[in-house]
């Protein structure tokens, strides 16, 4: 078996509250990514996104890796993995110097970012993304790509993750033991807009739901910038807990009804169609409406875009998100899921899943493995750019080539 250092072979782990799934992938001759490995193995030492238990989750991790070794071929020594939880946080900063030469120069740029991450943080939160919005010279805004224009004054606003440091630490800390180096961990949401979203969307304006098993992700675009990111923590476990409790089964029923049956809108069911389900202990089976499970998935799906569109319209977001709500994640494959969105926000709702990747059937346009391939695809973007913003290059131009890896590329 071949170690993972060829440098058109990529991997990712999405370490996630159900599951842990890992990825290998090459880089074709065209630049696209053919996934050539999977791995996946139910999670047990998550809770909400965030590690609980590090034995059990080292051997989830073990496990999905082993399998995708297995299928690809590779050993798998290095990877790019995706963090979620309630703990992170987000907001935007902003940056002003003066510009040294009356051109702006790579070190006016770094000079303007480093201003803008000087910014009071909790002493147990750390930086994860500093993506940047938008440049402005002596008031005129709008600019991209600043190297080289004449001015006084130069202006960067950036959107900055944070991250609980001891929640990114148990993360390396379980990746390391099993023997994998942590290339980069990357926030989930935003590793998923690399795999569903493309380029007019982002332009228009889009909010990127990732409905996963703990968490719900969101990432809003405009204007081909990031411009908000939050968690919420109502997701697909939580509708299985609800759908435990309504039915009275076991919470694996419960998981499986959903998946196999569940519908969110009720009104989409024939009243006629029902179910019969296993008893509790030693409890006869009985038969249940399928409408009545709708409407146990449809109350908490209500409350879940409830909270997305508050989030929208106290960020003044409503207005800017032109191309509408993506869907992605485990949950979006719930029937009905988009028509109810499409109900509760009036504007324009599809499912996103991978796109533009070739390879293991199960991954190819499917929600499940969206920040997984999206994983892939910022580490590909990355390769690309060999170094990160900070190491010491020769040439403004190359330091602005790798200033806009980092930054631009994140949208």
């Amino acid at each position: 078996m071949s170690d993972v250092v060829e440098k058109n072979i990529l991997c990712a782990l999405d370490i996630g509250t159900s599951k842990v799934v890992a990825l290998v992938a090459e880089v074709n001759d065209n630049d696209e990514l053919n996934i050539i490995g999977m791995g996946t193995q139910p999670s047990k030492g998550l809770k909400k996104g965030v590690i609980v238990n590090i034995d059990a989750t080292v051997k989830a991790i073990q496990k999905a890796v082993q399998e995708a070794e297995d299928i690809s071929g590779f050993s798998i020594k290095q990877a790019y993995i995706g963090i979620a939880g309630s703990h992170i946080q987000s907001f935007d900063s902003h940056g002003v110097v003066a510009i040294e030469d009356s051109e702006v120069s790579a070190t006016d740029l770094e000079r303007v970012i480093d201003s803008a991450k000087a910014v009071p943080m909790p002493a147990d939160q750390e930086i994860l993304h500093i993506l940047y919005q938008d440049f402005m010279i002596d008031n005129h805004n709008g600019i991209k790509e600043p190297l080289g224009m004449s001015g006084v004054r130069l202006e960067a606003k950036v959107h900055m993750v944070t991250a609980s440091s001891s929640a990114v630490q148990n993360i390396k800390k379980c990746v390391n033991r099993c023997g994998i180096k942590v290339q980069d961990i990357v926030l989930e949401q935003l590793a998923s807009s690399y795999a569903v979203l493309t380029d007019d969307e982002k332009e228009l304006g889009v909010c990127l739901v990732d409905i996963g098993a703990g968490t719900t992700d969101i990432a809003v675009f405009v204007e081909g910038a990031i411009k908000h990111t939050s968690v919420i923590p109502i997701a697909g476990s939580q509708i299985t807990s609800d759908i435990a409790h309504a039915l009275r089964v076991a919470t694996d029923t419960a998981e499986r009804v959903k998946i196999q049956y569940g519908c969110a809108m009720a009104n989409l069911v024939k009243s006629d169609d029902a179910i019969e389900i296993p008893g509790l202990a030693d409890r006869l089976a009985r038969r249940v409406p399928l409408q009545t499970l709708a409407g146990v998935i449809e109350a908490r799906t209500e409350e879940l875009f409830g909270l997305i569109y508050e989030m929208l319209e106290k960020n003044n977001l409503l207005e800017s998100i032109s191309a509408g709500l993506v869907l992605t994640g485990g949950a979006a494959k719930t029937k009905g899921l988009a028509a109810l969105a499409e109900e509760i926000f009036r504007i324009p709702v599809r499912i996103g899943g991978p796109a533009n990747i070739t390879g293991v059937q199960d991954v190819l346009h499917n929600p499940v493995h969206s920040t997984g391939v999206g994983l892939l695809m910022y580490s590909q973007a990355q390769m690309e750019e060999d170094q990160p913003i900070y190491d010491e290059l020769e040439g403004e131009s190359g330091v602005w080539q790798k200033m806009k890896g980092w930054f631009g590329k994140h949208f």
